[in-house]
């Protein structure tokens, strides 16, 4: 069997440690490094392309779900955390397995025989990401990279959104960011109250606009407090004339 490579991403260093002891019964399986964050965790993913990744939920600066949604070639995923609550749902369906601390040798060695066995498929991190940006808890700050840098964007920061090919726009009063994903995605987790679906394009929150001028075939346009001028749909017309009582 090939040796599989694995990263330890914890902010606990006894935590860390206890995987690595627990793994050294498994000669094929090889710890390229450990991680004491998110962003460390990131560059390692970049430099090892490890088979299998355990990963906290709970970390400082970013946690292990944003952490994923950055990264563009998703390792199998286990989890290793004391976080059970809505994470459980995402876990169970698409996660490699889950070791809620603290974890028995016994729980450990079941992960990983399910992970030889079986393992995950990147396409199933990419569906545990999904089902975890349900939570509310996920959706109070947007995580994006840039370049080598990473920026926490906090919701109430976001003008609007704009689509662009497979990747979205967000407008902030310090600029414009990239995220990989779809505005079905960001129309699923931000507020309907603060923020509408205005025309495909675009997801405006509501208390930026100051004026609705009438365009052409029953469309209309947005001018926000930024100046910015935002195309509306005779669909989208229909959602913010609910949303703004009018």
């Amino acid at each position: 069997m090939p040796v599989k490579t694995v990263l330890i991403i914890d902010d606990e260093p006894l935590a860390r440690s206890i995987v690595q002891e627990y793994l050294m019964q498994y000669p094929q399986i090889t710890v390229a490094q450990e991680c004491g964050d998110g962003f460390e965790g990131i560059k390692a993913i970049i430099q090892h392309k490890p088979d299998l990744i355990f990963l906290d939920v709970q970390m400082p600066k970013i946690n292990g779900f944003e952490m994923l949604e950055l990264v563009d070639q998703q390792p199998a995923v286990i989890f290793t955390t004391a976080f059970d609550e809505y994470a459980l749902k995402a876990f169970e369906a698409h996660a490699v397995d889950y070791l809620l601390k603290p974890f028995s040798k016994e729980r450990f060695n079941k992960a990983i025989e399910k992970f030889l066995d079986q393992p995950k498929k990147p396409e199933a991190t990419t569906a545990l990401l999904e089902t975890a940006a349900s939570s509310p808890a996920q959706h109070d700050r947007i995580v994006v990279k840039t370049g080598t840098k990473i920026k926490v964007i906090p919701v109430q920061e976001v003008i609007y959104l704009e689509a662009a090919d497979d990747y979205v726009n967000i407008h902030t009063a310090n600029g414009a960011f990239l995220k990989n994903k779809t505005m079905s995605f960001f129309e699923q987790i931000l507020d309907p109250n603060l923020f509408t679906r205005v025309h495909r394009s675009y997801l405006v929150r509501v208390e930026q606009i100051t004026r609705i001028d009438p365009y052409e075939k029953e469309t209309h346009i947005l001018i926000l407090k930024s100046g910015a001028k935002i195309p509306v749909s005779k669909a989208g017309y229909a959602k913010l004339k609910l949303v703004l009582g009018i």
